[in-house]
């Protein structure tokens, strides 16, 4: 998600809640601690350079049990960062912790943001060895679509 949508769904949004991909909530009383950019400058294992950007928002789940963060609220934060540090319309992740801090892509199931579990992947499989996965194929299609069907005495075996 980027922050043009998270914006769009905050006009009019009713709350604000986030969800895991497992389906627990993170607590109502959270805290957006950080709104921020992450710059990541990296070489992949085929010597490729790599610049990422995010927009990063942290969550905190306090002991503050009577803290509800509004959807206009969450605007103005968003706002005050886009203003003074010059964000564009960048990819958001979250970080939160559950256990240990995680990162997580954002998404909206129409009530709820959703922290999406993120993946590593290799950059650079075509220089690194990684064999490209293959199509599986059930046996029992092979012939499915085909005119020529075996069947018995029709000379196919």
């Amino acid at each position: 998600m980027k922050l043009s949508e998270i914006k769009q769904i905050l006009t009019s949004a009713e709350g604000v809640s986030f969800q895991l991909a497992n389906g627990t909530r993170v607590p109502d009383h959270f805290h957006v601690t950080e709104v921020g950019i992450i710059t990541k400058d990296f070489i992949d294992c085929g010597g490729i350079v790599r610049h990422e950007k995010v927009a990063n928002f942290q969550l905190w789940d306090a002991n503050d049990h009577e803290h509800r963060l509004k959807a206009e609220k969450l605007l103005k934060i968003i706002s005050l960062s886009e203003k003074v540090l010059g964000m564009g319309d960048l990819d958001i992740e979250v970080e939160y912790q559950a256990g240990t801090i995680g990162k997580y892509d954002l998404s909206y199931d129409g009530t709820n943001f959703l922290l999406l579990d993120k993946k590593t992947a290799c950059l650079a499989t075509d220089q690194c060895g990684v064999p490209k996965e293959k199509t599986k194929i059930k046996l029992v299609n092979l012939a499915a679509g085909t005119d020529a069907v075996c069947t018995p005495g029709g000379g196919c075996c």
